[in-house]
């Protein structure tokens, strides 16, 4: 059966609402208790996007809090809490049970609690006298957001400014890759499987492959592991390939604009936890959820957006026409007589009738739903230009570049100042050389729309290290390269990698490419300079790049560090789908970020190796 995250995690999660107690086939549990939920802010995004509140109801939860919410005591009555392990989550339970707000606790974290919080939890519930009602402690490896079934995001803030910091010491990115560690480790105790993995040499992707590879390493050797039920014996086609890359891998991915239904409605309407907000017609809002329960969304988040438009009208129409039949049937206007000695049968129209009724509702409700959202999209795409935007940028990928007079006609055109920015950083990612003059001619245009250009400056100053890479000589080549590791944490092939990925011919990302070979597990170029780690292996023959691997794989889960977005999600999915026999894809990512908001981390990035001052401050003299 293939892995399916959400299902998973949301089996996990009904299990900890029904106090980690078998659930039946139902759902729920064999004995019904009501029950207080009440979880931190970070827990409240990992049940939005799988629990609504009718299913909080179904298992027995009457209230629900935030944990540093003030709260008034319900006596005789259990509370469930779902929180991250921190120092001040600990003290508040220890408050909360030394006041007996509730009769007993059940408390779950939603990673492993470090052994000294355990300490602080239990003496200071000993000291206040109410460690009687603290009734379990469990660490539920839930610290991740499922959006979709294949579809996942640590929820970690600006990972790709951390990692990409120049003035980061090795023990604060230590720290960041032990945070990303620990996430993707409940992932995969969430799945119950031990992958392979496989990543690029140098930089973040090689850190955290090794480092996940050493705790998976540990757990193993106990025994009561997460992933027991695997055993020694399974042959290594029959696990996952866990594929880690980092951002710099393929830069453009991250900042580009695109023209399928999914990944605008992300970067235009910031879509957030399967939710958005759009402006209704009267001056107020509307909120939508948008999730795998929606057959439109799923059916068509790939496509581009004007065959979406084409889709609705379609659907529409299709709508319309069944509302008509059920109205002939039921109201004799078919042309036939009433039949008055054919009982059965015009009972059995009206039956027909009545019973088609809520799916009709529902389907209308789907079409109206979209018909706003497309509206505003629309709205935003016209005001924008977007569609030119995103026509221009794949050109350019496609070309190596483009014409001086179209480039400076779409700086000096519609968009936003971040429209603008984003289009002059991909003209430098794909132009494969560097024309001083058309450079400058472009900062200029960006001064001239009053646009921060210190993001431009970041990338322009990657990309010249690059250009300076090719023509240095060997001897000064190593200052290059220690400054290179420094600037953004890898090897400096991996950087250029990075770049030369930009320029692919077609439409399928570089992405999307190397997890396609390296699911395969055949001899590739491309991929076999990868390195490979097999948590189950002896240690000897981890981080090798050998190809003991015996493909190809059923399912991959590809993880991207420093931020992921829909574009790549929906590129692997299509991957999936074109192939036989079938294969399965889940995508994940430290967080899932709109073009603005990593071009946002960019311009950090450039603020904090001081560029792109002087150019806002000469226009401002």
């Amino acid at each position: 059966m293939a892995l399916n995250l959400r299902q998973r995690q949301t089996e996990c999660i009904i299990r900890m609402l029904n106090m980690n107690l078998p659930v039946n086939a139902t759902g729920t549990a064999n004995e019904e208790v009501y029950k207080i939920l009440i979880y931190d802010r970070f827990c409240q995004n990992i049940l939005s996007p799988l629990i609504h509140v009718k299913d909080l109801r179904k298992h027995g939860v009457t209230l629900y809090f935030l944990i540093d919410k003030d709260r008034k005591p319900v006596l005789d009555v259990p509370a469930v809490y779902f929180v991250q392990p921190s120092p001040a989550n600990i003290q508040r339970i220890i408050a909360d049970a030394s006041r007996s707000l509730y009769d007993s606790f059940h408390v779950n974290f939603s990673s492993s609690i470090p052994r000294p919080l355990l300490e602080d939890l239990a003496s200071g519930t000993l000291n206040s006298d109410s460690i009687g009602r603290i009734s379990k402690v469990h660490d539920q490896y839930l610290e991740f957001v499922t959006l979709e079934d294949n579809l996942f995001s640590l929820a970690q803030k600006s990972s790709y400014v951390q990692l990409n910091d120049p003035s980061a010491g090795d023990r604060e990115i230590e720290e960041i890759v032990e945070k990303i560690v620990g996430g993707l480790f409940c992932v995969l105790a969430t799945l119950g499987v031990v992958p392979i993995i496989r990543c690029p040499r140098g930089g973040p992707a090689e850190m955290v492959a090794s480092a996940l590879d050493q705790r998976l390493r540990d757990h193993l050797l106990s025994k009561n592991n997460l992933f027991t039920e695997g055993g020694n014996f399974v042959s290594s086609f029959q696990r996952p390939i866990l594929c880690i890359f980092d951002r710099n891998f393929e830069l453009s991915v991250g900042i580009q604009h695109d023209f399928r239904y999914r990944p605008l409605v992300h970067d235009v309407l910031g879509l957030k936890l399967n939710r958005l907000t759009v402006p209704g017609e009267k001056g107020g809002t509307k909120s939508f959820e948008l999730d795998s329960s929606d057959l439109f969304w799923v059916a068509n988040g790939s496509l581009e957006f004007p065959e979406v438009a084409v889709e609705i009208e379609t659907q529409l129409n299709k709508y319309k026409k069944d509302v008509d039949d059920v109205n002939r049937r039921t109201g004799g206007t078919d042309g036939t007589e009433f039949d008055g000695t054919d009982m059965i049968g015009n009972t059995k129209h009206l039956m027909n009738a009545v019973n088609s009724l809520p799916e009709l509702t529902e389907r209308k409700q789907v079409i109206d739903k979209h018909t706003n959202i497309a509206t505003v999209l629309l709205g935003e795409i016209k005001e924008r230009s977007l569609d030119s935007y995103a026509k221009k940028e794949n050109d350019m990928i496609v070309r190596g570049g483009i014409d001086r007079h179209d480039l400076l006609g779409v700086l000096r055109g519609k968009g936003t100042k971040l429209d603008k920015l984003r289009f002059a950083i991909m003209y430098l990612i794909s132009s494969e050389s560097m024309n001083q003059a058309e450079v400058e001619a472009v900062e200029a245009a960006l001064r001239e729309s009053e646009v921060d250009t210190r993001a431009f400056q970041y990338v322009k100053k990657i990309k010249s290290l690059n250009v300076s890479l090719a023509s240095a000589n060997s001897a000064s080549r190593s200052n290059i390269v220690d400054w290179a590791e420094k600037l953004y944490g890898q090897s400096i092939s991996a950087v250029t990698a990075g770049v030369k990925n930009l320029l692919s011919n077609d439409r399928q990302l570089a992405l999307t490419r190397t997890v396609d070979a390296l699911m395969e597990g055949k001899p590739n170029p491309e991929v076999d300079s990868y390195l490979v780690f097999d948590p189950r292996a002896p240690k000897s023959s981890s981080g090798s790049t050998s190809s003991h691997l015996k493909g190809p794989f059923k399912e991959a889960i590809v993880f991207m560090i420093g931020g992921g977005n829909y574009v790549e999600y929906g590129s692997l999915q299509e991957l999936v789908q074109r192939q036989q026999p079938a294969r399965h894809v889940i995508y994940g990512t430290t967080e899932l970020l709109t073009g603005e908001e990593f071009v946002e981390q960019l311009s950090l990035l450039g603020q904090k190796m001081g560029l792109g001052g002087a150019p806002v401050t000469a226009l401002t003299q």
